[in-house]
């Protein structure tokens, strides 16, 4: 009789192939789609807005990890796609210096600080993106116009501000003015598609998100399509509330997610004084992934409740 040997060994026992490196440079592929769309309605400064937060991001990572003497991962891609995130979330005419001190308090602030990738609870480039907007209020609320270049309000400002709605094709399309990456719901939604049919993002999120906003505004007497189309509602429910570190890793967490996601861009677009929210419902709703985390663990199997 043949003598066997048993060996054991901690789980995860299969590996599915897959890289931290291989998923961010995907992720940056699909958010290539709304970069050239803003690169096409708002020319050369959203290309070089673009290409400076990302250089910065990767440089503040890599000063980070170089000063607490530890390797140096640039190149697993998750600074590149903080720095491309960060600058689609920013309005294209914002001045250079003011993205790269964006993009250093999203890597040294909102990921670095934690400890590194894997370890941050909150969105870095949302971190980098609120803390402009509280430092440089009146840079980071003017909007450009892509017909003509001239500065004016964004379609959800003009729906708050003077009750004027503007035309579904031209914010489906993206000929609106807006942050960089927020202007085009087309291409946003050909990238994210990609990412779920690649598996690197669960729909729950996005059509929990989306779809709580969508009743909501309905029961509220508002125009859904407007509200889905309009801002960074897209570019935050297929690339942001998606981040696979600050999001929930349940099913049914990750639906509680997005439905508390949704409540609060409602909350803060139809009774709040400020006319967009996604940041802001994100930011929260990471807040909560703990807590939802811990309520939302599945009964392992055979498991029966003792009364």
């Amino acid at each position: 009789m043949g003598e066997y040997r048993f060996l054991t060994a901690s789980s995860p026992h299969i590996h599915s192939g897959e890289s931290v490196q291989r998923i961010m440079f995907n992720v940056a592929g699909a958010l290539l789609l709304p970069t050239l769309a803003g690169v096409y309605f708002f020319g050369l400064q959203a290309l070089l807005l673009v290409v400076t937060t990302t250089l910065a991001a990767v440089l503040t990572e890599a000063i980070f990890q170089k000063l607490r003497g530890r390797p140096i991962t640039v190149w697993d891609g998750s600074a590149v796609v903080t720095g491309i995130l960060l600058a689609l979330n920013l309005p294209p005419g914002l001045p250079l210096w003011m993205a790269v001190v964006g993009s250093v308090v999203s890597i040294a602030l909102g990921k670095m600080i934690y400890g590194g990738l894997g370890a941050n609870p909150f969105n870095p480039a949302l971190i980098g993106r609120v803390f402009l907007m509280v430092t440089f209020p009146v840079e980071m609320t003017t909007w450009i116009n892509p017909v003509d270049g001239t500065t004016g309000a964004t379609p959800l400002a003009l729906m708050k501000m003077q009750g004027v709605s503007t035309d579904y094709v031209k914010l489906f399309i993206g000929n609106v003015g807006g942050s960089l990456g927020e202007t085009s719901a087309l291409m946003i939604l050909l990238g994210g598609l990609y990412l779920i049919y690649r598996g690197y993002v669960d729909w729950r999120i996005p059509a929990s998100y989306l779809g709580t906003i969508a009743v909501l505004s309905l029961v509220l007497g508002k125009d859904p399509i407007f509200h889905l189309l309009a801002g960074g509602l897209m570019l935050g429910a297929f690339f942001m509330a998606t981040d696979m570190v600050t999001t929930p890793v349940t099913r049914l967490g990750r639906i509680i997610f997005g439905i508390g996601a949704g409540i609060f861009v409602v909350l803060i677009r139809f009774y709040g004084g400020y006319p967009e929210g996604v940041s802001f419902s994100i930011l929260l709703m990471n807040a909560f992934t703990p807590i939802i985390n811990r309520l939302t663990v599945p009964r392992i199997y055979g498991e029966v409740k003792t009364r």
